[in-house]
């Protein structure tokens, strides 16, 4: 490789580097304890486990479930039927606040088998909440989830161009060398190249995951006026329904529809996800790999014949894939902790990477502590704020 062309790669892998570092930094210390979060709810009792009873007991009408989160709320609107993933036997039902708005703001878990409450689950609060939205948007909404994206496409360019870098870089030395004998700054340097080339596809997973997450809302608001619309069209002329259907009976009728497939979630008129007159169950599939795909069904919600149904465009499957990949939420908790080890290798490529740059440029690490400090306290005033005009 010609010497301009490893000068223009060391340049791209440099400033791609630094204008990233801190939003990489952010995510990864977000992102670790974020891994965990059901532990964490469950911890802090968020989250109760349904009593032991035989697996063959069946399971309650959801009517009786769902008429029980509305008395609990009396002016809340249900908005979705959701079966939990980790404990099939824990229906929630998801209510917003008004009739204006379908954003949740109320969770109420029964357990499937007897109907029984078990917890109120708190929305837009707590610890994992507060992570989260730092982690999915900086408290900024859409535009502080594209600054994201731009911050994770940066992040990409920076590892490919390591990668380019890595090969005359490591002509005269053998894999995984860290020469302990040389300057601090050699040891380093060595220990950044090798946990960088050793990390990097896990790097770029995360990497391009978490941009094709943050695009999760132009993604779905796509389908929603596109697919979803067509699915719907024919009822465009139909007035709005007094009240809502039986959601047992649209839950019947999928299952009949789609006896192969378990319900995700379900969406009641009105909702976002479905329309003034249907029912919009979310099937998955019950292996490792189909059930992170979903298929709508709609069900009318008057009669509870199920009138529409089809595949999901390959760009929601994309967003539907890639959110267990970035989380490593798909293995259980044996790949959680792999998924936190490769967090922290991260953190550390980070941090040396930043340690080399400041290094070369001889800034002391007087300097450089004091900006960390003031940097970090500016970004957790600028958060702390945030949350409060949020809460």
């Amino acid at each position: 490789m010609r010497l301009t062309s490893i000068k223009t790669w060391h340049l791209i892998h440099t400033w791609t580097s630094l204008v990233c570092t801190a939003f990489l930094l952010l995510l990864c210390l977000t992102g670790l304890p974020l891994i965990f979060h059901h532990e964490i709810d469950q911890a802090l009792g968020y989250r109760v486990e349904p009593a032991a009873i035989a697996k063959n007991t069946t399971r309650v009408d959801v009517d009786g479930i769902v008429a029980d989160a509305a008395t609990r709320h009396p002016d809340g609107v249900v908005q979705f039927l959701v079966r939990d993933p980790d404990e099939p036997d824990v229906w929630t039902v998801r209510l917003s606040e008004t009739p204006a708005t379908s954003k949740v703001s109320i969770s109420y878990s029964y357990d499937a088998r007897t109907g029984q409450f078990l917890y109120e689950y708190p929305m837009r609060q707590g610890i994992v909440y507060l992570l989260f939205r730092l982690h999915s948007d900086l408290f900024g909404g859409l535009p502080g989830t594209l600054l994201l994206s731009v911050m994770g496409a940066l992040f990409i360019a920076a590892l490919i161009s390591g990668v380019v870098l890595y090969g005359p870089y490591m002509q005269k030395l053998r894999f995984g060398t860290v020469r302990l004998t040389r300057t601090v700054r050699i040891k380093w340097l060595d220990l950044h190249n090798l946990l960088g080339i050793v990390t990097l596809v896990w790097l770029l997973v995360v990497a391009a995951t978490g941009v094709i997450n943050t695009l999760a809302a132009p993604i779905i608001g796509y389908w929603q006026t596109t697919q979803l619309a067509e699915m719907t069209a024919s009822y465009a002329a139909e007035p709005s329904l007094a009240q809502t259907g039986s959601a047992q009976r649209a839950l019947e009728a999928v299952r009949k529809a789609e006896p192969a497939m378990e319900l995700s979630f379900m969406a009641f008129p009105g909702n976002d996800f479905a329309s003034p007159h249907h029912f919009a169950a979310f099937m998955r599939g019950t292996t490792a790999w189909s059930s992170k795909l979903f298929k709508p069904v709609l069900i009318d919600a008057q009669t509870g014949v199920v009138t529409e149904t089809r595949a999901l465009p390959w760009y929601v499957s994309a967003l539907l894939i890639s959110q267990p990949l970035h989380f490593g939420d798909y293995g259980g908790l044996p790949l959680k902790l792999l998924w936190a080890v490769l967090d922290l290798l991260a953190i550390v490529v980070l941090l040396s990477g930043l340690y080399l740059w400041l290094k070369r440029r001889n800034v002391s690490f007087e300097a450089w502590r004091a900006l960390l400090q003031s940097e970090a306290a500016k970004a957790a005033h600028d958060a702390s704020r945030q949350a409060g005009s949020t809460l």
